[in-house]
C-alpha cells in the first residue's frame, strides 16, 4: 500500500442520517481515520425498494465514493448491505464492510436468554440475512422479527430533534 493509500479516508453511506453512529464509532475506534459520509437522504428509506433498485443506488454511491480515492468502504445501511452488499463486493478492489454480519454476531454474543429481536425495514426482514447470520452463529437461539416500515424515518426525525427517540423505541418495542 502506497502512502496515498494509507492517509485515504474510509467511505461510509446509509440511505440516511443512522449510518452517522457507524461513522462515530468508526471515529472512536480508529480515531486517526478520515470519513467520507454519503446519507442518501434524497432517496430514503431503502427498505420499502426492490433489491434491484436498491443494488442501484448503492453502485452509485460507491462510485462517487471511489472517486474520493476511498481505501475501504462500510456499507452502513442494513437493506444495501443485505441487498447490495454482494454485487458491491465483486466490482471492488478495497475491502468493504456491511453492518448485517456484525450485528448479527454482537447480538448473537449479547443474547442472556437465548432469544435475539430484530427490528429492521421489510427489505433487510425479506432478505433473511439477519435470521441466516444469527444461526450460523448461535445454534439454538430463538430469533424474533418484527418489521419497522419507517424505522429510518423516525430514526431521521429523532436526529433532528422532531420526534422523541425513547418515544419512537418504546412504540416498536411494544409491536413485539
Amino acid at each position: 500500500m502506497s502512502n496515498k493509500d494509507v492517509n485515504a479516508p474510509i467511505g461510509v453511506f446509509d440511505s440516511g442520517v443512522g449510518g452517522l453512529t457507524v461513522a462515530r464509532e468508526i471515529m472512536r475506534q480508529l480515531p486517526n481515520e478520515r470519513i467520507i459520509y454519503f446519507g442518501d437522504t434524497a432517496r430514503v428509506p431503502y427498505g420499502s425498494k426492490s433489491k434491484e433498485t436498491v443494488t442501484r443506488y448503492s453502485k452509485q454511491i460507491v462510485r462517487f465514493l471511489l472517486e474520493h480515492d476511498i481505501k475501504a468502504l462500510v456499507v452502513a445501511c442494513n437493506t444495501a448491505s443485505a441487498y447490495a452488499l454482494d454485487e458491491i463486493e465483486k466490482e471492488l478492489t478495497i475491502p468493504a464492510v456491511g453492518v448485517v454480519k456484525p450485528g448479527a454476531k454482537a447480538a448473537t454474543e449479547a443474547t442472556k436468554n437465548g432469544k435475539i429481536g430484530v427490528i429492521a425495514t421489510e427489505g433487510t426482514i425479506a432478505s433473511h440475512l439477519y435470521d441466516t447470520y444469527i444461526t450460523n452463529l448461535g445454534g439454538d437461539v430463538k430469533i424474533i422479527v418484527s418489521p419497522a416500515p419507517y424505522s429510518c424515518l423516525w430514526l431521521k426525525r429523532a436526529f433532528l430533534r422532531t420526534l422523541s427517540p425513547r418515544k419512537s423505541q418504546e412504540d416498536i418495542w411494544q409491536s413485539l
